[in-house]
């Protein structure tokens, strides 16, 4: 079986299109008799017709083979179904019937690891979007809901643990065959994308939860034999999500068992499967020993994130892949609201905001813009998108803000009683609120029809005793018509002489213009969209002097941090440090360096050097070599100034205590921003405090930090800190995937014989999503200076990588290839080189998923 399509099998669905399924699927009954290279799978479904038509059962499917098909208890000849072109039909009329199928799959083969694969000795299932088809024919879609009963055959010393979806019912042992029989039943109907098993042998680490109405639901985490002391973490993790759920929600698990299996061949970042979550190892694994604290983050993020499905993606899922965001985009706001209630609400703001201005900006003004319900689609899996998942999360956010804690409480009251147990759309998501709080949201509802990121021009006038701030909003780069968006603008209202807060409120922006009228005597000056407000670019002049009034008095610390940001973009802009932009952020970050009374969590993220990507957010064209500049000349211009104070709060910090709570976090990144900027002095005593650190670091997280700065002084020193931790962490696959990352990052020519080294290592499975992201990702995603380089060695390096990549496993390439998708935002030079790397892609075969984003960018 081969995922490699012709042009003429790459054609666009429509979401005007949809029609609800002919057929419905009531009930599945599976047996899988697992074989690496012969699994069979016997799929006794009831279907029924689903309203009146003589249409023929057509099902999907991408099975190896079809052996027999039963209707009733009678077999099909073979010219009553026809199998290709990934459909099975079966002609044979019927209004309700008991349909059998057998069916034939080779998980060993299954190197784009969707549907039923076997890797590093076990089974497991990947299924959204449309993996089930690779392990049975169904009605592969999401408004298909059925309720499952899976049986699994396997040998019981090999595969000690058999699990599916659901409760356990039975188990038994054949003595003739020595396989056992594990069958599980999930009482709740959902749809084939929602299906997983798995069959491996594991450490299982288990605990219990008592549920709000009392009920004891057992937790099982299982994951790869000797890394049982890497689990803690994450359950407790699940323990905390699950509590906050009931308080927040007043939502209740619904099975006798929840389970989450760490497996280390995985596409995604994990996977809400009923009651049966499969999840990268990278989001289950951690201790301080080999874990940073955003490694710490991410697992606890994650496992709320999937566990926040059951009810919200679940209970209620989407009706059709153009309603993705309907679980994403929610499920993703949910877990940012856990997070920012288990840590700092300011940092999870500003980290949302990064990630909204360096990579969904971007994907807005690229050939991949769509709405966050997207209008078509060649292939689903490209669609997981920051757009669907981080904007719609930011929509639901300005959702939330318009009505308020409660009102978005009673919204989601009602959504749950008018939908449980259905597979609904984003309108009836909006209905719900809007019925629930007696409100109109029609022109909310812009937000999910289009797509493109809000640009607003703000100009600011004082006559009398009335400052006006003025709102004019268009789409950043397009001059097409559009429908204003609504648009919830947070402010606070500041006296320009004493920085004293004068107002604070809400102006709700709904048309294409509107106006802010404040009524005060005072000189004052405006800090805008609070908190990220809504997730738009703003135009707008403002004098130095009200910049730093801002950096320095506002109320808000995202905003505080975001006029920063304004102050570096600027700089980037002129491409110099020594105008009156580039004094005045030098002498902002010396303040910030001498001022250790600051808040350490906020004044780390003050500290940190802006990525290339979020300083590219300013400009129309790129200017590579100005970013890169202004990346090292700032810097080295500050710390050329603080440099003994940096050194001297270092000694005094230390090594950080080690446990993971606010306070030991916040030390450690303000540690980490601190090294950083020192890593700009050049000279061996530098080097010799940077391996020091290393040395007596307690924690991976400091181990890290001392690494990443350790890449701003020549490959010698990184070289031989990374060969240090290889030998102190050998055979650990999270650890060596971090080595990767750093080497990767390294911006000098010798980068490649550095990621030529540590491929060549026994840890790098060039199968393996985790090893080519971590060296290769890297290298494409954090590494301007090389990836970009002129002489176009970067971008030929791309291209190898995806044509051997895109061969195993299309997911990973299509995602890969993300960095060439905006060439024609670079100079002329670059847009050749780029431009010529996607046309040369274009002429080979290639998968759907490649094919979609390579013709979509050179047809842009």
């Amino acid at each position: 079986m081969t995922d490699s399509v012709s042009t003429t099998a790459n054609q666009a669905k429509y979401r005007a299109d949809y029609t609800p399924p002919a057929f419905l699927i009531p009930t599945t009954n599976l047996e899988v008799k697992l074989d690496p290279e012969q699994t069979q799978v016997k799929a006794s479904l009831v279907v029924e017709k689903n309203g009146v038509h003589n249409n023929s059962l057509e099902l999907d499917a991408e099975v190896e083979k079809v052996v027999q098909i039963e209707i009733d208890g009678e077999g099909l000849s073979p010219d009553e179904f026809v199998y290709e072109n990934g459909k099975l039909t079966i002609n044979r009329a019927f209004e309700k019937a008991q349909v059998v199928i057998v069916s034939e799959i080779n998980p060993k083969a299954n190197t784009a690891l969707e549907g039923l694969y076997l890797s590093a000795g076990a089974y497991c299932t990947q299924c959204e979007a449309e993996g089930f088809r690779r392990i049975s024919p169904f009605l592969d879609r999401p408004d298909v809901l059925s309720i499952y009963t899976v049986t699994i055959i396997a040998d019981e010393e090999q595969y000690p643990h058999i699990l599916a979806n659901g409760n356990l019912i039975a188990k038994q042992k054949d003595h003739k065959t020595g396989l056992t029989s594990v069958t599980w039943n999930d009482p709740f109907p959902k749809p084939s994308y929602l299906f997983a098993m798995v069959a491996g042998n594991f450490d299982l680490l288990k605990d219990t939860y008592t549920t709000i109405s009392g009920r004891e639901v057992s937790l099982e985490i299982y994951v790869d034999k000797g890394n049982l002391h890497l689990s803690d973490h994450a359950m407790e993790s699940l323990k905390k999500s699950m509590q906050w759920d009931e308080a927040k929600y007043g939502l209740e698990y619904d099975l006798d068992t929840y389970m989450i299996v760490a497996v280390d061949f995985f596409n995604m970042g994990a996977m809400e499967n009923k009651g049966l979550n499969i999840f990268n190892s990278k989001y289950v694994l951690a201790d301080e020993k080999t874990a940073t604290d955003t490694d710490y983050h991410g697992v606890e993020s994650v496992i709320a994130h999937e566990y926040f499905h059951n009810w919200t993606g679940n209970r209620v899922t989407c009706r059709d892949w153009f309603q993705l965001s309907l679980k994403e985009g929610l499920t993703v706001f949910r877990d940012q609201q856990f997070s920012a209630d288990m840590g700092n609400p300011v940092l999870e703001r500003i980290s949302h905001a990064r990630v909204m201005r360096t990579m969904q900006f971007a994907e807005d003004a690229g050939p991949m813009s769509h709405p966050i319900r997207p209008d078509k689609v060649i292939e689903m899996n490209n669609f997981y998108t920051v757009t669907v998942y981080d904007k719609g999360a930011e929509v639901i956010r300005m959702m939330h803000s318009l009505l308020g804690e409660s009102g978005f409480r009673k919204g989601m009251d009602l959504y749950f009683k008018r939908h449980d147990g259905q597979a609904v759309t984003c309108d009836d998501f909006v209905s719900a609120m809007a019925d629930a709080n007696n409100k109109d949201l029609s022109k909310f509802s812009r937000w999910y029809s289009q797509s493109g990121t809000p640009e607003l021009t703000i100009q600011e006038t004082k006559t009398g005793s009335v400052y006006t701030v003025e709102f004019s909003q268009r789409i950043y780069g397009r001059d097409d018509a559009y429908k204003a968006l609504t648009i919830p603008v947070k402010y606070e209202v500041l006296n320009k002489h004493t920085g004293q807060q004068v107002e604070r409120g809400v102006f709700v922006l709904e048309e294409h213009k509107g106006k802010l009228e404040i009524k005060t005597d005072q000189d004052v000056v405006t800090v805008l969209f609070e908190d990220f407000s809504s997730p738009v670019k703003v135009k707008r002049s403002l004098p130095l002097s009200d910049i730093k009034l801002i950096i320095n008095n506002a109320s808000d610390a995202f905003c505080r941090w975001d006029m920063l940001q304004t102050l570096w973009q600027m700089v980037a802009k002129e491409g110099k440090a020594d105008g009156e932009a580039g004094r005045t952020l030098v002498n902002c970050l010396i303040d910030i360096v001498l001022k250790q009374e600051l808040d350490p969590a906020i004044r780390a993220e003050l500290l940190t050097i802006p990525s290339f990507q979020s300083l590219a957010e300013a400009f129309d064209e790129i200017n590579v070599d100005a970013i890169l500049k202004t990346r090292t000349l700032i810097p080295s211009l500050v710390t050329e100034q603080t440099q003994q104070a940096i050194r001297n709060e270092l000694a005094e910090m230390g090594p950080v205590n080690n446990d993971y709570n606010k306070e030991n976090v916040a030390q450690r990144s303000l540690k980490a921003s601190l090294l950083n900027l020192l890593s700009f002095s050049d000279g061996e005593e530098v080097k010799s405090i940077l391996r020091s650190v290393y040395d007596n670091a307690p924690n991976m997280t400091e181990r890290v930090s001392a690494l990443n700065a350790s890449l701003n002084l020549g490959d010698a020193l990184v070289q031989d800190l990374l060969n240090q931790m290889h030998k102190s962490f050998s055979q650990q696959p999270l650890v060596f995937d971090k080595i990767c990352q750093i080497a990767a990052s390294y911006n000098g020519d010798e980068v490649y014989q550095m990621m030529e080294y540590w491929a060549s290592q026994e840890e790098f499975d060039p199968s393996n999503p985790n090893r080519i992201r971590s060296l290769y990702g890297a290298f494409v995603m954090r590494n301007p200076a090389q990836f970009h380089a002129l002489s176009g060695k970067g971008y030929l390096f791309l291209e190898r990588l995806l044509t051997d990549v895109d061969a195993k496993n299309p997911q990973l390439a299509a995602r890969l290839i993300d960095p060439l998708l905006s060439y024609q935002r670079y100079d002329e030079q670059r847009v050749a080189l780029m431009k010529g790397v996607l046309l040369r892609l274009s002429s080979t075969e290639l998968s759907k998923d490649l094919y979609e984003k390579v013709h979509s960018a050179l047809a842009n």
